[in-house]
């Protein structure tokens, strides 16, 4: 019983301290600035802003989606519910893959916990991704005039999508430390992944027989289909593919979390 208290409070601890160095790294990004704080939810403004002015009145790019109506602003709306989550995901990843080699001097420290230096950046990068997140809620609210119900069903993405970023960036942050053309590898990857993932234009336009291989081997189409239903439409078609997603997401964070803990005792002596 003892040994499961302490147990407790050692996870207690280390929740506290990643809660501190997330808040810790938020700051440190506008520190000195006058706006501070409020320069994640300008960013995320100018850029929803900017989606919606470019594509819906500028370029004048309408969806023909039969769930969506179709008015000039839906598209920007559309386009930014689908680069919120991947900025995010994109984001937190690259962070997270140099965690280990940015900070020598807590890698040498033997009481600090490893574990928690790739989830910094990816946390960080995810509350800021909220910030967009409620801007985009607030936006489709104004042009189509309802609030979807289906909003409250975001955290059953969240999750699987943290899982995939976080075993991901587990991953690569421990080969990082022995392999350093990983970062780099990663910036052509990511970009050839935004590409086949279906941001800028519609799943559906995507050709039948290609489609499977879209939804079923690419898990953060999902991520992207999802937000869409629960902000954009108000309704889940996706359930089937969100559970494979969550149990793919499961098991890479499991495979990446395993390589990283069975690194981590060569870390000090490799920096």
């Amino acid at each position: 019983m003892t040994q499961k208290i302490l147990i407790n409070h050692a996870v207690w601890l280390k929740l506290d301290l990643l809660k501190t160095l997330v808040q810790r790294n938020l700051q440190a990004r506008y520190k000195g600035s006058v706006l501070g704080n409020l320069w994640p939810i300008l960013n995320q403004l100018s850029q929803l802003l900017v989606y919606t002015y470019v594509f819906s009145v500028v370029l004048k790019v309408k969806l023909n989606l039969p769930d969506l109506p179709v008015t000039n602003l839906i598209f920007g709306l559309w386009l930014s519910a689908g680069l919120i989550p991947w900025n995010a995901f994109t984001a937190g990843f690259l962070q997270a893959s140099t965690a280990v080699i940015d900070q020598p001097n807590l890698v040498k420290k033997v009481v600090f916990p490893l574990g928690l230096l790739p989830l910094v950046p990816i946390l960080t990068a995810f509350v800021e991704s909220t910030m967009g997140l409620m801007l985009l809620i607030m936006f489709t609210s104004v042009t189509t005039q309802t609030i979807h119900p289906t909003i409250l069903l975001l955290p059953l993405i969240w999750l699987p999508q943290l899982l995939l970023t976080a075993g991901l960036g587990y991953l690569t942050s421990a080969l990082t430390v022995f392999l350093r053309d990983i970062p780099q590898t990663l910036g052509v990857i990511l970009n050839l992944w935004f590409y086949v993932t279906p941001i800028i234009y519609p799943a559906s336009s995507v050709p039948v027989a290609l489609r499977p291989l879209v939804f079923w081997v690419n898990p953060f189409t999902i991520v992207i289909e999802l937000y869409r239903d629960l902000i954009l439409i108000g309704q889940v078609n996706h359930w089937l593919e969100w559970g494979v997603m969550s149990l793919l997401s499961l098991i890479i964070f499991y495979i990446g979390l395993s390589i990283y803990r069975r690194l981590r005792p060569a870390f000090a002596d490799v920096l």
